[in-house]
């Protein structure tokens, strides 16, 4: 798998953005955004495509440069105290072909200066959509346990995300997965360091942890109706 890794380039640029993140500064180096963080990211979801179809051929990578698989670098202030108008952070999202928004089945890359990290399942979804997710694990808890319990699994990824601190209404307190159905996310995390995404053989290992977590997002894509 031919693909090439990210450069430290990408991280110099985004530590640099961290400490004059202003819309003067970055309209001053936004050639440098463009070669050194989102050129590099969008032909890398291009080189993709080919490793996310052996994974799923209903995960899509979108190599546009706006609406696609790579997350815009503005921020949304208009509910935040933070005022910061950009992320500091690039963020690559292999979501499931019927999506409408990030709130979806998919795969996730986050790349961000001294905290890089790999996700996979759903992050946030809507009452009607977590409701169908708890049901599946409350009908088939074997399947649930091999997905996101099994032993090959945990052994690379966590569980991850925020968490109901009192059972959901309507489920079993005594379940065995209670923990799991208080999850307000189903998502797992594999974290890396940026050495790793730099490395020649980085997109393979991508690949190799991400199909280690394919059980997890079939459970949650197949629980919504949605083939995988």
């Amino acid at each position: 798998m031919a693909i090439p890794p990210f450069r430290p380039s990408l991280f110099r640029f985004l530590r640099d953005l961290a400490k004059e993140n202003d819309r003067d500064w970055f309209q001053a180096n936004k050639q440098r955004y463009d070669e050194e963080v989102k050129l590099p990211a969008l032909q890398f979801i291009a080189a993709f495509a080919k490793p996310l179809e052996k994974l799923s051929p209903n995960l899509v990578a979108d190599p546009r440069p706006s609406g696609g698989s790579l997350f815009r670098i503005h921020r949304d202030v208009r509910f935040s105290k933070d005022k910061s108008p950009y992320k500091t952070h690039t963020g690559i999202h292999f979501r499931h072909e019927a999506a409408k928004d990030a709130y979806a089945p998919g795969l996730y890359l986050h790349l961000e200066p001294g905290n890089v990290f790999v996700g996979a399942g759903i992050w946030h979804p809507d009452g009607p959509t977590t409701a169908a997710i708890r049901d599946a694990i409350v009908e088939d808890p074997a399947a649930w346990k091999k997905a996101a319990h099994g032993k090959a699994f945990r052994a690379c990824w966590d569980l991850d995300g925020e968490t109901l601190k009192r059972p959901p209404r309507g489920y079993d307190a005594d379940h065995p997965f209670i923990e799991d159905l208080k999850r307000k996310s189903f998502i797992a995390v594999a974290n890396l360091t940026e050495k790793d995404t730099c490395a020649p053989d980085f997109a393979t290992r991508l690949a190799r942890d991400w199909k280690k977590a394919v059980p997890l997002v079939r459970f949650v894509t197949n629980a919504l109706s949605l083939p995988f």
